[in-house]
């Protein structure tokens, strides 16, 4: 009743309901939840470089939840002395949800689309009903090390390159001349994060 009272005299003051409060608090801090995801990544920034991993390396942009990733490619693998550039972008809940990474170095593998986009578990969603494996324990070094190994070693019962798949299995030689044929040095290769 107040409340309809207050709408048809607007000099009336009444105290808020909790829901007008709930509301009004969350339109006055719309970036709350943007200043965690950089108060996150601020830390993770801190510990790459406080602890640098061999062969991985990231940093932001401009923006801080677009980032640029270089990654040397694994020993012993087709991918030995070759480096990759890769962006990460955040979304706005992130660490609950999972960073989206693309290679931008062309690259050939079994998990990787001719985009640059990468099948791995760890980037897709998790959570009731899901099959994905993110989780917010994970972080931007977690993700690289995961992806620096799936070059090494595929997931090739769940291709988005089928070709490559087959190729890995078949014919290594084959496979490794199609890697060099569609990398592309790292200097070549614009930051578009």
């Amino acid at each position: 009743m107040a409340n309809r009272l207050d709408a048809m005299n607007p000099t009336m003051t009444s105290t808020p309901s909790v829901s007008q409060a709930k509301a009004a608090n969350s339109a006055s801090r719309p970036a709350t939840n943007n200043q965690n995801v950089i108060k996150r990544l601020q830390s993770e920034l801190m510990t790459l470089m406080t602890s640098p991993t061999a062969g991985i390396s990231a940093f932001p942009s401009n923006d801080m939840t677009k980032w640029n990733a270089t990654m040397e490619g694994p020993q012993d693998t087709p991918y030995q002395d070759l480096t990759f550039k890769l962006t990460i972008s955040y979304p706005s809940n992130y660490p609950y949800a999972p960073p989206e990474v693309l290679f931008k170095t062309p690259i050939y593998h079994p998990n990787v689309d001719f985009s640059g986009r990468i099948c791995l578990d760890i980037l897709k969603p998790g959570g009731e009903g899901k099959e994905g494996a993110w989780s917010a324990a994970l972080n931007t070094s977690s993700v690289l090390l995961s992806i620096q190994s799936l070059l090494g070693e595929p997931n090739n019962s769940s291709p988005l390159n089928g070709e490559a798949a087959i190729l890995w299995d078949k014919d290594q030689a084959e496979f490794k001349k199609k890697v060099l044929a569609r990398h592309v040095k790292p200097e070549d290769v614009e930051d578009t994060a």
